[in-house]
């Protein structure tokens, strides 16, 4: 029986890779096994990790001995030795990871320097920020790519990775989108104690290169957005550096009626009410991936998802910056546009994945890395 071996270490992440995870759970001749760091431990940004351990995975391992100390090179090396640790102790046939956090170059690094083939989900994508170069060094690290689209898959071969080695299988939280799975509107309502019947959605980000910039930036999406009167569900930021700064903006909510704060939302109740939303606003990719899919139309403020999308082929998305004026604008422009299809998955993500897992190509791909000269 294969072993293999799932990092999560975000909230983001582990909606997306959730359904391959239950996928190889059902499987007789697989076996799950989940590790769960980074993000999921952080009691302020709600304590993930308990909704993993809510799915009742067979073997979920919490790393809860992890320091968090927000150093992020500090936390890389804390997330190595623990995980080296866990992986010496299970011996799994396959490392996956996902995107552009520490914990996916953590598991990403263990798995290349001990023999331990290593697949990499969305790898060629764009961002713009520090998590390119995450994503980017994963995917070189990596022995199986598992790509949204063509065009990552392009990104990849130009960045000398093997074709045979790249396929195509969309983004896994597509499957969940377009599913009969999600819960209604009025039951995640109820659940979290939304009152609202019309209401956005707020998700901002740090941009850790821009750090000194983040407490203006954040105070000018503050301020736009209590001006515009809106309602608002707020959901809080991921955990790199400078989101106490956003934390700290965020009490200014408090007193105001028409805005609820989360610092977690379970993945298929945020889907839920994404789709029902007016907009999202913010710099998260569920902005620009999610919301596309739903034909929920898009704030997108700052640089943080800039070199992720272009206007001319995401006809959902508004672009700003961080000027409460210019935000205003976009809110009170802002239309819902009716989306027919997604660039990023056809939702058969999963099953696309349990083939390749459960075929022989995947299993004879050799651990020892080539780089394919552009010109060859």
């Amino acid at each position: 029986m294969k072993k293999i071996l799932f990092i999560t270490g975000t909230r983001a992440d582990y909606g997306k890779l959730k359904p391959l995870m239950k996928e190889v759970e059902r499987s007789e001749d697989l076996e799950a096994y989940i590790y769960v760091s980074g993000m999921h431990l952080i009691d302020v940004l709600g304590n993930t990790y308990k909704e993993v351990l809510k799915d009742n995975y067979k073997n979920t391992y919490v790393a809860y001995s992890l320091a968090n100390t927000r150093i992020a090179s500090y936390d890389l090396g804390d997330v190595i030795c623990n995980l080296t640790g866990y992986v010496k102790k299970i011996m799994p046939d396959m490392i996956v990871v996902h995107g552009d956090r520490i914990d996916a170059l953590a598991g990403a690094s263990v798995g290349a320097l001990n023999n331990i083939l290593v697949a990499h989900i969305e790898g060629g994508e764009l961002s713009g920020t520090i998590d390119e170069s995450l994503r980017h060094a994963v995917s070189k690290l990596a022995h199986i790519h598992l790509v949204c689209n063509q065009e990552a898959k392009d990104r990849l071969i130009q960045m000398g990775e093997i074709n045979q080695n790249i396929f195509i299988i969309g983004s896994p939280d597509i499957d969940v989108m377009l599913s009969n799975r999600l819960p209604a509107l009025e039951v995640v309502k109820k659940r979290y104690g939304i009152r609202f019947k019309k209401y956005a959605i707020l998700m901002y980000h740090p941009v850790t290169t821009e750090y000194e910039m983040l407490m203006n930036n954040i105070r000018e999406v503050v301020n736009a957005v209590i001006e515009s009167n809106n309602n608002y569900i707020v959901i809080y930021p991921n955990n790199d550096k400078g989101f106490e700064v956003i934390l700290n903006e965020y009490k200014r909510f408090s007193r105001l009626e028409n805005f609820k704060l989360f610092p977690s939302l379970k993945f298929e109740y945020f889907l839920s009410l994404l789709k029902n939303s007016e907009y999202i606003i913010g710099n998260s990719s569920a902005g620009i991936r999610e919301a596309g899919v739903y034909g929920i139309p898009d704030i997108d403020i700052g640089t943080r998802q800039n070199r992720r999308y272009t206007l001319n082929n995401s006809k959902n998305i508004q672009h700003v910056c961080e000027n409460k004026s210019d935000i205003l604008n976009a809110i009170k422009d802002v239309k819902k546009y009716k989306i027919t299809g997604s660039e990023f998955g056809d939702g058969n993500s999963a099953k696309h994945f349990i083939d390749l897992l459960q075929g022989e190509e995947i299993w004879n791909i050799e651990l020892q890395k080539k780089f394919v000269d552009f010109n060859m």
